[in-house]
């Protein structure tokens, strides 16, 4: 276990969450009013909305897909059935479809940033980065699951489960192909970057609507 094995796989995840936590605590309390999307749906709508369908059902999907696969460990799995062959296809069938819908839907999302001249306009260097950064993110994870076929739940899995449980094992990681190094890096720094961006929006979704009272609306009636 090298020098760059620690920085890479225990200290640069470490800081990457730090900075995601307190990036967004400090962005909600000193930039509150623009906590959103800063949403471009007003200038053009048919584009946004093939692309925003695809990259939120394939992100999703994809968020779901790891947290279920690389957090819960398979004692678990087997218990209700499901062992390692079922949970390795699970993982490989179902990424691909969530992988490619995420990837796909993202360069749809950038070319109408980059092709479309009014929304060009209105766009920051910030968004470029995130569109990009998100680009090459679920590139490589679509590719991992496309083409890689390593086998993640005695190697990333568990050292996932080690940075969360404040055990982190570096060694896990010494025999994992680069491009699953590179999808995972990359994840972690767009976490860490994610702050600064549009991409605050994530935790304002309006679940308090599915609670609300229903309003009422009465009609006045003019005697």
């Amino acid at each position: 276990m090298g020098t760059i094995d620690l920085l890479a796989f225990v200290a640069f995840p470490y800081l990457c969450l730090a900075v995601f936590t307190v990036g967004h605590a400090y962005r909600y309390i000193t930039d509150r009013y623009a906590w959103n999307s800063h949403g471009s749906e007003l200038i053009e709508k048919k584009t946004l909305f093939f692309g925003s369908y695809l990259f939120h059902f394939g992100i999703l999907g994809t968020l779901a897909g790891h947290a279920t696969g690389l957090l819960i460990p398979q004692t678990v799995f087997d218990m209700v059935g499901i062992d390692t062959a079922a949970d390795t296809a699970l993982a490989h069938y179902g990424g691909r479809v969530v992988g490619f819908a995420a990837f796909f839907g993202v360069l749809i999302l950038l070319a109408r940033r980059l092709f479309i001249r009014r929304i060009r306009l209105m766009t920051t260097a910030t968004d470029f980065a995130v569109l990009f950064g998100l680009a090459f993110v679920t590139g490589v994870g679509t590719y991992d699951v496309f083409f890689g076929g390593f086998h993640v739940l005695d190697t990333i899995a568990p050292w996932i489960r080690g940075i969360l449980t404040l055990q982190p094992d570096p060694g896990l990681m010494a025999e994992v192909p680069l491009p699953y190094k590179l999808h995972i890096l990359a994840a972690f720094a767009l976490l860490a970057f994610s702050p600064f961006t549009r991409l605050v929006h994530i935790w304002s979704v309006p679940l308090f609507y599915i609670f609300r009272r229903p309003l009422l609306f009465r009609r006045r009636v003019v005697a």
